[in-house]
């Protein structure tokens, strides 16, 4: 099992340990850093200011989201960056959500999966720098020739040549379409709120991927990294009590009610009842009530809490459903090196 430090997405200020968190995971053995971004920071300059003082990890983006930027753009970004760390990036891609594409973005969000096949594809014309890039779309036209065109417009390579033409892309899909996809198309997936207990269902849906005409992997060199928290701990049932307000937010607070993926997740694992409860809940402001609604099962489910000897049983159990890295959250470099004696030693 490979560890990966997740940096996530600022809050209302920079995180004022990154550069420590970042160095300690180098120094104990993690296999990459990741950053994230919403609404706020960037998920690129981060890893290019701190990890200009890291040699070893791979940088990855987890996730930019690709209404950010245009499918051009983007491979500027992931061109200049793996240059920098001598060929250690990853780009990490998401489609976010309506809330935050149409209200942020301002840009719609109609065929999230259509819209990233063709980023995909764009991408891997820019990386491969083989002829001028052109799609035809109908999502990203190049050259643009549509309303309010000048017609001057042509096809070009990127000036800069790429120091690999196949950066690895990895896509953060939770739908049965959109993890399809990503085995279809991408390097690795990266699965948020995953739990060993439905791998059986995640392996269908990644095979299907697998089988198509044209798929990049096999299920033996395409790299499943999953976000879980992971806490060693005496007080498991405290650490526990911790978590449940984050999730209680991300499950009735995210998105909207007609529409929130983190709860289609919950769903998907029978926790029907108890995202109606607390997103009702949270809407009503009650969001103590909606963490207190939220069962012991469902935190432990997706991240491994316990004692040394329970995180490692833990590891093994997600290692044995397919998960080739942990992405993990540390607060301090006593977490980062803890975890890293626990499951990399």
């Amino acid at each position: 099992m490979k560890l990966g430090l997740q940096l996530g997405y600022w809050g209302a200020q920079p995180p004022p340990n990154a550069p420590e968190l970042v160095a300690a995971a180098e120094a104990e053995g993690f296999d990459a850093v990741f950053a994230a971004e919403s609404w706020g920071s960037d998920a690129f300059t981060p890893l290019a200011w701190w990890g200009s003082s890291t040699e070893r990890v791979r940088l990855g983006t987890s996730v930019v989201q690709i209404s950010a930027r245009t499918p051009t753009s983007c491979a500027m970004h992931a061109l200049t960056l793996d240059h920098l760390s001598g060929g250690r990036h990853i780009l990490g891609l998401g489609v976010s959500g309506p809330q935050v594409v149409e209200g942020w973005y301002g840009q719609p969000f109609a065929k999230p999966l259509a819209r990233t096949r063709e980023y995909v594809e764009v991408i891997r014309k820019v990386l491969a720098r083989k002829e001028p890039v052109t799609s035809g779309g109908p999502y990203f036209s190049l050259p643009y020739a549509g309303a309010g065109s000048t017609g001057l417009g042509k096809p070009l390579k990127p000036i800069t040549h790429p120091l690999r033409s196949d950066i690895p892309i990895w896509i953060g899909a939770e739908g049965p379409k959109n993890v399809a996809l990503t085995a279809e198309i991408a390097d690795g997936w990266l699965a948020i709120y995953y739990t060993p207990r439905l791998a059986s269902m995640y392996d269908a849906w990644l095979d299907e991927g697998f089988a198509r005409p044209g798929a990049r992997r096999t299920r033996e060199d395409f790299e499943i990294a999953a976000t879980c928290q992971v806490v060693v701990t005496d007080d498991r049932a405290a650490t526990i009590a911790a978590m449940k307000p984050v999730t209680a937010l991300y499950v009735g607070g995210m998105g909207t009610p007609e529409l929130n993926f983190h709860a289609q997740v919950y769903r998907r694992m029978g926790y029907d009842a108890v995202v109606e409860e607390v997103t009702a809940l949270f809407r009503a402001g009650r969001k103590d009530e909606a963490a207190a609604a939220i069962p012991d099962e469902m935190i432990t489910e997706t991240m491994i809490v316990g004692n040394a000897d329970e995180v490692r049983e833990g590891v093994k159990r997600w290692e044995e459903a397919g998960v080739t890295m942990l992405l993990v959250g540390c607060r301090d470099v006593d977490q980062v090196r803890t975890i890293a004696d626990v499951v990399l030693r």
